[in-house]
Formats: structure tokens, C-alpha cells, sequence
């Protein structure tokens, strides 16, 4: 275990305390100079990390639950032994996973162009053209759907795994005692996936508020940063202003978001017991 051990606290656990000392520094061309809480005062009069801030957290709110109700939704129709060409079914959701960033945000920036199919769709029920990508509000939604059709399949995969762990027995037991199929999704699937469910939150929990991606390629966090999310401007903070005392603070702080809404995730749940 020695090797691995020293490989992870190398790249893992070093970088991290590293990581949190630059946070109380100011690091110029002279080297660094210790700052105390002058980086941690600064991210709360950021008005640039309240914007950020804002954009992450509405992602969050809209994405993470529609999401994961699409995902589980998914789960429990092709985990029907009813239905055939299951496989081929489960393989294409969840494709856009494997989809690497550049060529789906080629395909997102192509449906949503000015001349695009979404736009000819548009015109062709009688509305006008929407400039995706300069209008705040169209460009956060291109965002949100964009994660919903790459991760949905992802969190299907959690929730069929978890399915074929119930006893299909219990479906039958309920089924000659009348309960409905909607009865027995509600009385049966959602409590026993309850340890998943509270995976899969957690986990999307974590992924969306350190979402960089979407935001640095599909948009660059434009237009005037009505998209970039917190990974995007620390990105931006530590990589192209070379400001890594502040940007180390404001990865603290993003730990810090991430651990206080798992946390009131996991006590929601009461830990995922039934």
C-alpha cells in the first residue's frame, strides 16, 4: 500500500495544504507575502463572485433535479423486462457521457447558432430568432440543457444497478395486495433507492458547483459573465491574471459550499436510511 499511499499524498493531500497556505498569501514577483484573511474579506465584496456565484447556484437548482428525476424515470422504464433492445436503449443514453467536451460543444454550438435547427425551428411555429449566446438568460439555459442530456445517462446507470438489487418479488407481493404502478414507484423504488438517490445527489451536487467546462467552451462565460461559474473565474483568477493567492481562496470557499450543501443533503435524507 506504500506506493499508492505516497503517490495520492503527493498529488492529493500535498497540493491541498499547499493550496490552502497560498490562500493567506499574496503571491507577486517578488515572491510570496502573507495577507492573513485579506483574500477570504476580498470573495465577499467580489461582485464578480457574486455573479458567479448566482450563475452556479441556479444551475444547481434547475439542473441537479430534473436531472436526476429524468435519470431515475429512464431507470425504471428500461428496467421493465417487458421492453426489448433494453440494451441498445440504456447504450444511447447513455452515449453523451462518453462524448468528449469539443465535439458535443461543437454539436451545441451548431443547434444554437443564429442560423441553427433550434432557431429554424423556432421561426417555423411563428416566433422570433433568439440569440443564444449574446442573451443572458437563452445562454444559461443552452448551459442547463447541455448537462442534462450529458449526464442524465450517467445517473440512469446509478439507478439500474440499484433497481435490479430489489427482489422483484416485492413488486408481486404489492401488485396482489392492489397497489398501482405509480403506488409501487412511490411506496417501493424511491425508498429502496434512497442510498443511491443520495449518491447521485452528491455527487451532481459536487460536479455542477465545480462546473468549468460548459462554461469556459460552449460560452466563455459570456456574454458580459451572465454564464461563468465559480471553477471558470478561479480558472480565470489563478490562470490568466496569475493571481494564485486568490484563486486558492477561492477554491477554499467553493469546498467550503460544496461540503455545507452536501451536508444538509445528507441530514435531508437522514444519511439515505429507509
Amino acid at each position: 500500500l506504500i506506493p499508492a499511499a505516497l503517490l495520492i499524498f503527493i498529488f492529493c493531500f500535498y497540493p491541498m495544504v499547499q493550496a490552502l497556505i497560498l490562500s493567506f498569501s499574496k503571491k507577486g514577483t517578488g515572491g510570496s507575502t502573507f495577507v492573513g484573511l485579506a483574500n477570504y474579506q476580498r470573495i465577499l465584496k467580489d461582485k464578480t463572485f457574486q455573479q458567479c456565484l448566482f450563475n452556479t447556484v441556479f444551475y444547481f437548482i434547475i439542473q441537479v433535479p430534473v436531472m436526476l428525476v429524468l435519470a431515475l424515470g429512464l431507470a425504471q422504464l428500461l428496467n421493465n423486462p417487458k421492453i426489448k433492445g433494453k440494451g441498445i436503449f440504456r447504450t444511447l443514453i447513455f452515449l453523451p457521457c462518453a462524448t468528449s467536451l469539443v465535439s458535443y460543444s461543437m454539436i451545441f454550438k451548431s443547434l444554437f447558432a443564429q442560423d441553427g435547427l433550434v432557431n429554424n425551428v423556432i421561426t417555423a411555429i411563428g416566433f422570433s430568432r433568439i440569440d443564444w449566446f449574446q442573451n443572458a438568460w437563452a445562454a444559461r439555459w443552452v448551459i442547463i440543457l447541455a448537462l442534462i442530456w450529458r449526464w442524465t445517462g450517467y445517473n440512469m446507470v446509478f439507478y439500474l444497478a440499484g433497481l435490479q438489487n430489489i427482489d422483484y418479488s416485492v413488486y408481486e407481493a404489492s401488485y396482489i395486495d392492489g397497489a398501482t404502478p405509480f403506488q409501487q414507484f412511490l411506496k417501493i423504488t424511491v425508498p429502496l433507492l434512497k442510498p443511491t438517490i443520495l449518491l447521485t445527489a452528491i455527487m451532481s451536487t459536487s460536479g455542477t458547483l465545480q462546473l468549468f467546462d460548459e462554461s469556459f467552451v460552449l460560452t466563455k462565460g459570456g456574454p458580459d459573465n451572465a454564464t461563468i461559474t465559480i471553477g471558470h473565474y478561479l480558472y480565470n483568477t489563478g490562470f490568466s491574471y496569475y493571481k494564485f493567492g486568490y484563486a486558492a481562496a477561492l477554491s477554499y470557499a467553493l469546498v467550503l459550499i460544496i461540503g455545507i450543501l452536501s451536508f444538509v443533503q445528507f441530514k435531508a435524507t437522514n444519511g439515505g436510511d429507509n
